[in-house]
């Protein structure tokens, strides 16, 4: 058998999303056997303070802990560590000068995927931090794709989806919120981004007119391939 590479998710942000990630490599990894998997080592942290309030400059410095996990999964042998976290990417660059073994970014991979598509102007479903950290803009406006973000109340919609609804346990009240907002912004897009694992855990791309491109499953499948050599 050949030997595969051991993926190391910086997890807990939030727990849910990270179990999700979980799921979706294991679902996307071609085995007939449990031995055709490749060995993940998870470190969920939901004590990592939260991203976006740092970012907006009323919160805790969350980078101590991403370094320190970083570094956990580094010296329990992962050969690459991805996070399911967009908001958490605004922080890549000094999380990767922390560790030797690669961060596998899945905004650079999700731009990819959107180029690969050939969509021109993409909505962006995400946290506010994400957002005003302009963490999906660098990755798209450098690939001549245009952002369409939502209004202003639309917006704090999609805050309380994610921080009311799926953070807190209620799927169906982030859902409701996520749909409504959704079919607004698809209306000036031919794409949507779930930017954040909250929404990728609640919408699904059969709910909207427009491809949903979703994060969490192109990093599953850039995990899989990484870690089996495909």
């Amino acid at each position: 058998m050949t030997e595969t590479r051991i993926i190391g998710i910086l997890g807990g942000m939030g727990p849910l999303a990270t179990a999700e990630l979980f799921r979706r490599i294991v679902e996307k990894t071609p085995a007939k056997r449990d031995q055709d998997h490749p060995r993940i080592i998870i470190y969920n942290d939901p004590k990592i303070p939260d991203r976006t309030s740092f970012i907006l400059g009323n919160g805790e410095d969350p980078r101590p802990a991403l370094v320190e996990g970083a570094r956990k999964l580094e010296s329990w042998g992962a050969d690459f560590i991805i996070m399911p976290c967009n908001t958490a990417h605004f922080f890549a660059e000094t999380i990767q000068r922390a560790v030797k073994i690669p961060l596998v970014s899945m905004i650079e991979a999700t731009a990819d995927e959107i180029e690969n598509l050939g969509l021109r102007r993409v909505g962006l479903l995400a946290t506010d931090g994400t957002i005003k950290g302009l963490v999906y803009h660098r990755a798209l406006l450098g690939r001549g794709v245009g952002i369409a973000v939502p209004g202003k109340n639309d917006q704090e919609k999609v805050m309380r989806a994610i921080y009311k609804g799926v953070k807190a346990g209620n799927r169906e009240l982030g859902r409701e919120l996520l749909l409504e907002v959704a079919r607004r912004l698809e209306r000036r897009v031919d794409g949507i981004i779930a930017g954040c694992t909250e929404v990728s855990v609640a919408l699904r791309p059969e709910d909207l007119n427009v491809p949903l491109i979703d994060p969490l499953d192109v990093i599953a499948e850039k995990a899989v391939k990484l870690a089996l050599g495909l």
